[in-house]
């Protein structure tokens, strides 16, 4: 009888033995077939889905740097200045008003408008000559181009003080102005203008005033 329980017991013990053995090895391949969580694969697969999302992130900030780059190098020039000099009063019958100039004018190539009757945008300027006459005006300015060639017609009501110079009848006098101008640079143009300045009788007289012009112009 105690062979037999011992036999037993011994049967008893090797097989939940084996029994043991087996749930510690099926336990062991799944930890490292990465089934479970913390097992390699699975660690495994947390390092591949980081490098993933940061390729992913990587791009995404390329493409949105480019794109800020692009949009930088997009946006046009928001500033034309002018300066020139030249004579006023170029046909001087009396020869007693005629004198030397020198000015400045800004446009916004940004507010160049396309109608049916061509490109405009709206200018602003003034100019003093030789004997402290001065002309502060706006208006508008159209642009028409050949190649290189630019012939910019405009039209201004300013302001006029006459200083110790021509004494043009008013203080409202309008100046109609024709310019030729060709591109130096991509930035940059070189020009030539003849303006006719006059207040339209509506002053006490209207001698007006012929002038001529060399201009620059750049970008900014």
């Amino acid at each position: 009888m105690k062979k037999l329980t011992v036999c037993f017991l011994t049967i008893f013990m090797l097989v939940n033995v084996n029994a043991f053995s087996a749930d510690d090895r099926s336990l062991l391949e799944k930890i490292l077939r990465k089934d479970l969580p913390g097992g390699v694969a699975s660690e495994a697969k947390k390092s591949k889905d980081i490098i993933i999302e940061k390729g992913i992130t990587a791009e995404k900030n390329v493409a949105l740097k480019t794109n800020k780059t692009k949009q930088v190098s997009a946006i046009p020039s928001v500033n034309n200045i002018s300066l020139y000099t030249g004579t006023f009063d170029v046909i001087d019958k009396e020869g007693d008003d005629q004198s030397s100039l020198f000015g400045v004018e800004h446009k916004n190539p940004n507010l160049f408008r396309n109608t049916f009757l061509g490109k405009f945008s709206p200018i602003t300027g003034a100019f003093m000559t030789g004997n402290s006459s001065v002309y502060i005006y706006t208006g508008i300015e159209g642009q028409y181009g050949i190649g290189p060639l630019k012939i910019l017609p405009s039209f201004s009501p300013g302001y006029y003080e006459k200083g110790d110079g021509k004494d043009l009848g008013n203080v409202l006098e309008f100046k109609s102005e024709i310019k030729i101008g060709l591109d130096l640079f991509e930035n940059s143009q070189l020009g030539y203008s003849y303006s006719h300045i006059s207040n339209n009788d509506w002053g006490d007289t209207n001698p007006g005033t012929d002038n001529q012009q060399i201009t620059f112009s750049k970008n900014f």
